[in-house]
């Protein structure tokens, strides 16, 4: 009689539970929410971080607000959100360096690498262009790779940062061409390229605003882009795996939460967030800086992350990038 009535008692407290947490995600927000950016004011990421969350301040009734914690390749700000009370009011922003990179690339790290947050929804992919300076005597992926392989080890490759998804990209190019080119890594995209302009260093693998406008004013040669398909920016310029088979190599942006973060939560966020990706004015302006409009379920992401930390450790593997 006593274990059927703790039975029922426990039951009934689980209903309660599951009542209380479904009304709590009903009522969410009921105040700010901090977004957390672990990058400076200004780039790629900070930028859909600030589309999402006027969008979110509409639907929701409640302010988001965007603070930057830039350091240490998004450890920093991702270290501030794994303190955070799991209550969806404080998320944060996840990129390919931050979220599938650095679990291989930093010894230690101030998150739980495999438990330290709860996926949110996908917002935009970001290919890179791989552009060479104008000295270099390549019009195509081919033409670069024989002269690569007539002369090893004697180029260079110029990236934003030891560790960032242009330098893997560049790796990645290197090991499944079979060439040699030295990595020459910069504390910023913007000088990299100005060195490439100049022809200080031969080539980098580039985020395409950036490398589409140099392209375009002629300062640069565009030969390829590291996603799938063609990018609209750049309609006439190939992508990689077109004479690389499998190479793909795209900066990702995405929502997380804290680790514990209430399921009922996460999806509320996530449905949000999908609506307002799926939107053509929001895909259109997304298309327009020359990325992809994605918008998923926590599930989709969380897979899509699981893929990318296997993808990347093997590439930091396969060039032997020291941890940092």
């Amino acid at each position: 009689m006593k274990l059927r009535t703790g039975i029922r008692h426990a039951s009934i407290a689980a209903v309660i539970g599951l009542a209380s947490s479904s009304a709590y995600a009903d009522a969410y927000p009921v105040k700010t929410v901090t977004v957390i950016v672990p990058f400076a004011a200004g780039g790629n990421t900070d930028t859909f971080a600030r589309l999402v969350a006027e969008e979110l301040d509409k639907r929701l009734g409640q302010r988001f607000i965007v603070e930057n914690k830039p350091g240490a390749g998004g450890n920093i700000g991702l270290g501030e959100l794994s303190r955070a009370k799991p209550d969806g009011y404080t998320i944060s922003m996840g990129t390919v360096s931050s979220n599938a990179i650095n679990p291989t690339l930093y010894k230690t790290l101030p998150y739980d690498k495999d438990r330290g947050f709860a996926p949110v929804s996908l917002i935009a992919t970001l290919p890179n262009v791989l552009v060479v300076s104008p000295e270099i005597k390549a019009n195509t992926v081919q033409e670069l790779v024989e002269l690569l392989k007539r002369e090893p080890g004697k180029h260079t490759f110029a990236s934003s940062g030891v560790g960032t998804s242009q330098h893997l990209a560049g790796e990645l190019f290197a090991t499944k061409s079979d060439v040699k080119i030295t990595h020459v890594p910069y504390k910023g995209s913007s000088q990299a390229i100005l060195d490439v302009v100049a022809g200080h260093v031969d080539m980098v693998f580039d985020n395409i605003p950036t490398a589409a406008q140099q392209a375009k004013a002629g300062k640069v040669r565009a030969l390829a882009v590291t996603s799938a398909e063609t990018a609209p920016l750049l309609p006439d310029v190939p992508p990689m795996a077109k004479v690389i088979p499998g190479f793909e190599a795209t900066s990702w942006h995405g929502l997380v939460a804290p680790a514990g973060t209430p399921k009922e939560i996460v999806d509320k966020l996530s449905k949000k967030v999908q609506e307002i990706l799926h939107e053509p004015a929001m895909k259109a302006k997304i298309e327009g800086m020359g990325a992809t409009a994605v918008g998923n379920t926590p599930e989709e992401f969380a897979k899509f992350i699981d893929v990318e930390k296997v993808k990347w450790a093997k590439v930091i593997a396969d060039a032997k990038v020291p941890q940092q």
